[in-house]
């Protein structure tokens, strides 16, 4: 595989972003890729393109895995496949990243079984987003959070995707015991220091925001980032997350720059086919996405995609 040198992963590892005492925190730090997951022809899971998933996402520095969360199209697969996910994961991880399973489904006892088999098959943390349909409430959330983090012994991540911190609301959240981290997918950085000013006890904040990671551990908040794109370019945010510990921002800044060309190119492309595409130019071909949010690509758009790839001139392949 195309990987980082020796010298380079030595850089990422002797380089870590804080994270708080407590040994459910203890590699809890760095960059994470929110999985893919792939499919064959025939739609079914992918099981061997997991396995090569992992080990290209490892050979560049990735510190683990956010699984069948958006991404990892969580929501679009069945109870039996996500669970199928979860555990191929765990099996070809073999102990060297952490693991971070999201769980959330639109029922809340659904989660509450997902939750219970994660921990069972050696899941690190469980995580879910704020409830999607029904339950748009603080109240509603709080209880689907409490339910959830309370049938397992794991710590529990919030994802808040797209919504607007209100420190003073949501640091409640934090007075469920198994609450223990935040994976924040939006662009108010301000907002999370002051949650974490209010929160009195130890949490690890994650940033979800691909294109403003740098942005974000500027801060001194976040112990790292859980994004799609570090599936393609997963060797650029392990670096960019150590040199930020290593307090060498202006070199960090220049990779940003490529992870915002990038990211640009990706949202120019409505359609999650498109960026799940990147993999297949990358050497493993993880399918398309599912509909609603995935429609299938043409030859001519897989072209397309290719040759814009290839003026990017970093996107690295398999070897």
């Amino acid at each position: 595989m195309n990987k980082l040198s020796k010298e380079e992963l030595l850089f990422i590892r002797e380089n870590r972003l804080p994270v708080p005492n407590g040994k459910e925190f203890a590699g809890m730090s760095g960059a994470f890729a929110a999985l893919w997951t792939p499919f064959k022809k025939d739609g079914c899971v992918n099981e061997s393109a997991i396995e090569r998933e992992i080990e290209w996402c490892l050979v560049n520095g990735i510190s683990g895995f956010y699984v069948t969360g958006g991404t990892g199209e969580g929501l679009e697969l069945s109870e039996k496949e996500r669970k199928l996910v979860m555990a191929r994961v765990v099996k070809a991880n073999r102990g060297r990243g952490k693991i971070i399973a999201h769980v959330g489904c639109i029922a809340t006892q659904n989660s509450v079984g997902l939750a219970k088999y994660a921990e069972k098959i050696g899941i690190d943390w469980i995580s879910s987003t704020a409830p999607v349909y029904f339950g748009q409430n603080f109240d509603a959330t709080y209880d689907h959070y409490r339910q959830i983090a309370g049938a397992t012994s794991l710590p529990f991540m919030i994802y808040s995707f797209g919504q607007s911190i209100i420190p003073d609301r949501d640091a409640k959240f934090f007075d469920i015991s198994n609450v223990k981290g935040m994976k924040y997918t939006n662009y108010q950085y301000w907002t999370v220091q002051a949650l974490r000013r209010k929160v009195d006890k130890p949490v690890a904040f994650f940033a979800g925001a691909d294109e403003q990671v740098l942005s974000a551990l500027a801060t001194g908040v976040f112990s790292g980032c859980i994004g799609m794109t570090d599936n393609m370019l997963p060797w650029l945010y392990s670096k960019i997350c150590a040199l930020a510990a290593a307090d060498r921002f202006a070199e960090a800044a220049k990779l940003q720059d490529m992870s915002v060309r990038f990211v640009e190119l990706i949202l120019s492309k409505p359609n999650f086919s498109w960026p799940k595409a990147v993999m297949k130019y990358i050497g493993i071909d993880c399918g398309g996405a599912r509909a609603p949010a995935g429609r299938p690509l043409t030859v001519d758009e897989h072209r397309e995609l290719f040759a814009e790839l290839d003026t990017l001139g970093f996107v690295r392949k398999v070897k």
